[in-house]
């Protein structure tokens, strides 16, 4: 994921002040995340649970992240598909609900990490970690289908 994070930043980094705040919203998610699961280059203490506090910290991150999508960058993007044509519309207007889904997962993950988890709750956190994955990634590339749209192909936009 953040190999594809590096490409998006690439492609549309220094385009548009709230897009680069928005990836390094991305980027701090995404580094939080695999210090939470304890993949590369972050390794996990085998034996021991994440503290409840770094547990907390990724929850913000993740909801401020879904949040800024859904009321500051979405409007803002599907705008400016809409005035650069029917294509880039109508791309727009279906990609908006699925990404909605990936919202979902990751409120239902907040609220159940962020309500005082105990020693059961979190026995499920490495496949509700994964499950979170799977569905951020899927919106990732959503979101990142958008952002082309917009930039590639429609370049005078930015």
């Amino acid at each position: 994921m953040l190999t594809k994070l590096e490409r998006a930043v690439d492609a549309w980094g220094g385009s548009n002040k709230l897009i680069d705040h928005w990836l390094e919203s991305r980027r701090q998610l995404l580094i939080h995340y695999c210090q939470l699961a304890g993949l590369p280059p972050y390794e996990a203490d085998t034996g021991t649970l994440p503290d409840e506090d770094n547990i907390k910290q990724f929850c913000n991150l993740l909801v401020d992240y879904v949040s800024e999508g859904h009321f500051e960058v979405y409007d803002q993007v599907a705008s400016a598909c809409e005035r650069h044509g029917e294509q880039s519309r109508a791309l727009a207007h279906s990609l908006l609900p699925k990404i909605s889904h990936s919202t979902d997962s990751a409120l239902d993950f907040n609220d159940k990490y962020t309500n005082g988890v105990n020693e059961e709750v979190l026995m499920e956190l490495d496949q509700d970690l994964s499950h979170l994955g799977q569905k951020m990634e899927e919106r990732f590339e959503l979101e990142d289908r958008l952002l082309e749209t917009l930039f590639e192909r429609h370049s005078e936009a930015s």
